[in-house]
């Protein structure tokens, strides 16, 4: 599945293992390995690149910038689409995590000790929705109980005439269910940022360092006062259908913008840092576990790529809480 990086514009954070079905990941696409027929997918060649970004506004768990070689993968050309994890869904019966009432014993173990403990009758299958605010003041991340990736925005919502768009509301754990399914893996995050830069070296871009919305638009992201109001000027309110934007230097899209994507690795704040003090590192995996001193009792899962409420460079991510039990 590719899961597509962004240059660093965002912290790098991780989605991770949080409770039954709150927080849940927001957006997902497709993972690799080498299947036995990799139809749309692309080889990626592998080499030694410079993980990470010392540019203005990075932020500190992007840092330090260090070497890293990553072998051959296959990766899909595009995101995980509707269309795509329905048939999953129709082969298996998966029920998603948005679908199931999140536990509460879950969700505590996230929040600090003396928290106070849902009410039973809030323990209702949802997902958090994007919502532009009237004020600044104003959360734009707002929990709607009966979304999922076949409602996206709430149960009045539908994906009937998208199947061409890429599947969201699916955790870190629905993530891996699929591509275990169709034979695949996530990216680890060292696999999915060398692919996200197409064979560029030291760009900031998945196309270089043009500003996105310079010339024509390069990418699906938020253009106006964010998040009061999407201008749209690339031609898209929301994610857009696959294919809409440029290929990358592999063949690959969406490298930047459009969803989040999911990736293999634990989140850890001095991932980074403890990388560096290698030479070189071949092939990682991440961290074993998970830790932000920001929110120090949630495990976090890494997502890369932004989204089109975003703007990000190549190394970025975002933390957000993934479902799961670890």
């Amino acid at each position: 599945m590719s899961y597509q990086a962004w240059s660093s514009v965002f912290k790098r954070k991780i989605l991770g293992a949080i409770s039954a079905s709150l927080f849940l990941a927001l957006f997902l696409d497709k993972a690799f390995a080498a299947p036995e027929d990799p139809q749309g997918m692309v080889l990626i060649p592998g080499g030694t690149f410079a993980m990470g970004s010392e540019a203005k506004g990075a932020r500190p768990d992007e840092r330090p910038v260090h070497q890293v070689k990553v072998d051959p993968f296959w990766m899909d050309v595009t995101e995980v689409t509707n269309q795509e994890f329905r048939r999953f869904v129709e082969a298996t019966h998966y029920i998603t995590t948005a679908e199931k009432p999140p536990r509460a014993e879950d969700i505590m173990a996230q929040l600090p000790p003396g928290s106070p403990a849902p009410k039973p009758e809030s323990l209702k299958p949802g997902a958090l929705v994007f919502v532009e605010p009237k004020s600044p003041e104003d959360y734009w991340w707002v929990w709607v109980e009966g979304a999922s990736w076949q409602h996206p925005q709430g149960p009045q919502s539908t994906i009937a005439g998208m199947e061409d768009y890429p599947v969201v509301q699916v955790s870190w754990d629905d993530a891996v269910a699929y591509a275990a399914w169709a034979g695949k893996r996530l990216p680890t995050e060292a696999e999915w940022e060398f692919a996200a830069r197409g064979g560029l070296k030291g760009k900031m871009y998945a196309w270089g360092n043009e500003p996105p919305t310079q010339k024509e638009p390069k990418a699906n992201i938020w253009q106006g006062q964010f998040p009061q109001k999407d201008l749209a000027t690339d031609g898209f309110h929301g994610a857009s259908k696959v294919k809409s934007f440029k290929q990358n230097g592999y063949g690959l899209y969406d490298m930047t913008g459009n969803v989040w994507e999911w990736v293999q690795d634990w989140y850890r704040h001095d991932a980074y840092s403890k990388d560096a003090a290698n030479k070189l590192t071949i092939n990682p995996t991440g961290p074993s576990d998970s830790f932000d001193p920001e929110e120090p009792y949630a495990k976090k899962r890494s997502q890369r790529g932004g989204s089109f409420p975003s703007r990000t460079r190549i190394s970025d991510g975002d933390p957000f809480y993934a479902s799961g039990y670890h």
